[in-house]
């Protein structure tokens, strides 16, 4: 608003006026601007099917619509020649994985018995989650006495990840507890943590959890409904 003096000339009241106008109305456009910015960060950018954006330790990047990637000699579960493979690139640290693993999987077990192939890659957050490698050590500890997918499942049902959370799951499972503390202390599976990891940034992985259906990516702990439309499609062009 403007406040007109009675004793200015009236030229000079019309430029005073003008100018507080201008600025007025700069003001309100970017300010406009700026609220119209944050909104579009916080839902544009977001992909309406996820319910749970990944944990990231950079910013996201697009992924191939199709990808080839190996699968022999990784922890798997589900028929060998099942139609549909899923490769999960996973942390157990993070929290996203989990609800993927409490919530969805289970349903698409239930839905597509015999029909799916999961396959297990490990993508530890380094820096993000301190405990993630030595819990990816574990697994693989445990699979040595054949018994990855149960030490799997304890990892991502339990509340901890320390070395005493990984020995009362490997006493659980009744392991050999001599055999599988040597093989985490050695660090046996390291490497092998590691170089999985190192592939997965090579796909441009940036977040967990990252699916592969079939090589067809997804990223995020989408919904059942989600997976349904691409395991459906999948399944049908095989037939």
């Amino acid at each position: 608003m403007v406040t007109v003096n009675p004793h200015e000339p009236e030229k000079e009241i019309n430029v005073k006026a003008r100018r507080s106008t201008i600025l007025w109305l700069v003001f309100v456009i970017v300010a406009f601007g700026s609220g119209l910015g944050l909104g579009y960060m916080a839902w544009g950018s977001r992909n309406p099917t996820q319910v749970q954006a990944p944990e990231s330790t950079s910013a996201a990047e697009t992924l191939p619509q199709r990808v080839s990637v190996p699968t022999d000699g990784f922890p798997s579960t589900g028929p060998a020649n099942a139609p549909v493979t899923i490769v999960e690139f996973s942390d157990y640290q993070c929290p996203y994985c989990k609800a993927w693993f409490t919530q969805t999987w289970p349903q698409i077990q239930k839905a597509y018995a015999g029909k799916i192939r999961l396959v297990y890659r490990d993508f530890p957050l380094y820096g993000a989650h301190p405990n993630a490698e030595a819990a990816a050590e574990a697994a693989s500890c445990a699979g040595e006495q054949g018994q990855y997918w149960q030490y799997h499942d304890q990892l991502f049902n339990g509340s901890q990840l320390d070395d005493d959370a990984f020995n009362n799951y490997a006493s659980n499972l009744k392991l050999d507890l001599t055999r599988f503390q040597s093989c985490m202390t050695n660090h046996t599976y390291q490497k092998d943590v590691q170089a999985n990891y190192q592939f997965g940034t090579t796909l441009g992985i940036s977040g967990t959890p990252t699916f592969f259906v079939n090589g067809i990516p997804m990223v995020g702990a989408q919904p059942f409904s989600v997976f349904k439309q691409v395991i459906d499609k999948e399944l049908a062009a095989v037939k």
